[in-house]
């Protein structure tokens, strides 16, 4: 199989361990990805894995240094390296361990990525974007951040809670928070090729 990963021509891959932060139980994904992959792209790979619509704003923070998409209108994005023109390797090296990951600034979504292993590359194995292991159902989108999330957990729960059957209409139905596929995860990821 032909793909422009491959045609990048990586050496090594990243395996990175993603996990949301400030909710319980832990919500998180194991992702391998090449060295060659554009930051930006790394970011809708986050987005599939995880279950996101990619409907928001999002940074990194690696290091001293903040990455994203800069906008003129955007109060703070000035000091913001363009995410669209950095790798994989070029901003985590060898000796990142851990980086952070923040979407939708509204809801205040904060992920906290550690790089588990580099690993060479075994061409046809490992050497595209894929989705390794996970547990627990991403949040909605828009449900309110992480104090939001736990509200509509306990609402969706407790059919006798006063915002019941109003979270069941704006979700479509029943919600199970541990749900996760990787089958699911995968074809996200793989779409984005």
């Amino acid at each position: 199989m032909s793909t422009k990963y491959q045609r990048a021509q990586a050496h090594n891959v990243y395996q990175l361990r993603i996990e949301l932060q400030h909710i319980e139980p832990l919500i998180w994904r194991r992702l391998l990805v090449p060295e060659t992959l554009k930051l930006s792209k790394l970011d809708r790979i986050v987005q599939a894995a995880m279950g996101w619509t990619n409907s928001h704003l999002h940074d990194w923070r690696i290091g001293s240094q903040r990455y994203g998409i800069p906008d003129e209108e955007w109060v703070g994005s000035s000091q913001m390296l363009d995410e669209r023109k950095f790798t994989v390797a070029q901003v985590l090296g060898e000796q990142t361990k851990t980086f952070a990951y923040s979407y939708d600034f509204g809801d205040g979504w904060d992920h906290r990525i550690t790089v588990e292993e580099r690993q060479p590359v075994q061409e046809g194995h490992n050497d595209w974007p894929m989705c390794l292991a996970g547990e627990n159902a991403c949040p909605p989108e828009d449900v309110g951040g992480p104090p939001g999330y736990m509200d509509f957990l306990q609402a969706m729960r407790d059919p006798k809670h006063e915002q019941h059957a109003d979270h069941w209409r704006w979700w479509g139905g029943p919600f199970d928070p541990h749900a996760f596929s990787i089958n699911a995860a995968n074809m996200a990821i793989r779409k984005l090729r």
